[in-house]
Parts: structure tokens; sequence; C-alpha cells
């Protein structure tokens, strides 16, 4: 059986540095960069993963120029009143994960309505991290838990692993199986800090606008011929002990 990651997330870097090798705004490279990402998606699903997750928006990104930022919220304005249609026609699941204080109620009330359209779907779940940081995530989770202790509603003896990912805003989302980040560098930046622990990572030297279903296949394939220790053996090697033992059981 081809081992597929269940949940697969995506830095997609590179769309300035496309749009900057073609003389062209920063914003058609994000406008282009979100088509690969619905193709990607599409492919992703005809593969069997079931869960894909894209960092849209950094924390961060709030620094870059204002013509850039408002370039991508429109785009992504675009994306919820236009493409909520084929999402459900696909079957696919949005969610959207970050702070969206900062959004203008507009927005805000657009992503609601897209969450809510496609909440039913049971096919591919499309999260997109918007005004995300990992640091801020579990900030925010451990402030809203020492609220909750210090007005009687959780003792501290009950803050477990999984009591803490609940109150993250990605609290629905299992951990990630693999991360592939395209662009050609190899760093994280502040994505998904949590849930990337046991995470096979994937760095892709393709801009991401140029993304393609070879690439993913690619990554894909390289994810399959890992073995994955989880701080143990690997299966391969709890096989090759198992075999052991039963050729010295058959040979006694």
């Amino acid at each position: 059986m081809i081992k597929v990651p269940h949940h697969l997330a995506i830095i997609m870097d590179g769309n300035r540095r496309w749009a900057r090798q073609r003389g062209l705004p920063s914003v058609s490279g994000h406008r282009e960069g979100s088509e690969t990402l619905k193709n990607i998606a599409r492919h992703a699903s005809e593969r069997d993963v079931r869960w894909l997750t894209a960092f849209a928006f950094s924390f961060e990104n709030w620094s870059r120029p204002k013509p850039e930022i408002d370039g991508l919220f429109s785009l992504l304005r675009g994306f919820l009143e236009n493409d909520i249609g084929e999402l459900n026609e696909q079957n696919v699941k949005l969610r959207v994960i970050g702070n969206r204080q900062r959004f203008g109620s507009r927005l805000v009330d657009l992503i609601d309505w897209a969450e809510r359209s496609t909440s039913g779907n049971t096919g591919l779940n499309l999260t997109l991290a918007l005004d995300y940081g990992g640091r801020q995530e579990i900030t925010s989770a451990m402030r809203q838990l020492a609220i909750e202790v210090e007005t009687g509603i959780l003792a501290v003896d009950d803050i477990k692993e999984d009591v803490i990912k609940s109150r993250m805003t990605s609290a629905a989302l299992p951990e990630i199986d693999l991360l592939i980040r395209t662009g050609g560098e190899q760093r994280i930046s502040n994505f998904m800090l949590w849930d990337i622990s046991y995470a096979e990572f994937y760095f892709s030297p393709v801009l991401w606008p140029d993304f393609t279903k070879e690439d993913l296949v690619r990554a894909l394939n390289e994810f399959t011929n890992r073995d994955r220790r989880f701080g143990g053996d690997t299966v391969s090697q709890i096989n090759e002990r198992v075999t052991s033992i039963a050729d010295k059981r058959r040979s006694s």
C-alpha cells in the first residue's frame, strides 16, 4: 500500500520573486499562486490526501507594503465570493485559522459564510492560515488557559497536551505528516509549530506559482520512501526484528 500523508501542509513561498523575474507587480505573483493552490488542492485530493493546510498570510506579513497587502486581501475576497461553489462541487471543506481581529467585518463575514457553506462536505479538508503565527497561536492558547485556571474553570493538573491543543485556532486539525516549502528556502517561518513535531520536511527549489502536479508527486514519493521514527525505531527496523525472531524460531 502506498503511504500518503494524512495531513499535508505547504509554505507557499516564491510568489513575489516569480513576479519580479517577469517585471510584474507582486500581486500578479500572488494571483498566479492562488491558481496554483487550487490546482494542487485538486491533485492532492486525487492522491487521497485528506487534509491540506496552506500558509497564505503570516502574522509577520503585515509589515509588507500596503498596496501588496490590499492586493492579497482583494484576491482572498474574490476567492471567497466566486470559488465556494467550485469547492462544493469538489466536496471540499474550507477552514480558516489565525487571528481575524485585524480583518474588516466584511472579510470576517465572508470567511464565516464560506466555512458554513462548505461545512457539510466530506472530501478534502482545505485550511487557509491567515494572519497566522505559530508562536502567537501557542501564546494565545496559554493566555486562555491561564484565565481558565485563574477563574477556577480549570485546574493546573488538568492541563495536558490535548487540552492545550483544544485552545488553539488549529484545534480541529490533525498533526502534520508532511510539510512542503517551495521557493528554495529551508526554514519553517513560525508555521504550525505545535503540529510539525513529527512532520517530514520537503524543500523544493521551485517557486510556488511554478509548482506543478509533477512537483507534488515528487514530494509525495519522497514521503513514501521515508521511514518515520516518531522517536523510536522505523517500521522497517521493527519488521526486520520480527523476521529475525521468526527465522530463529523456525531454525531451533
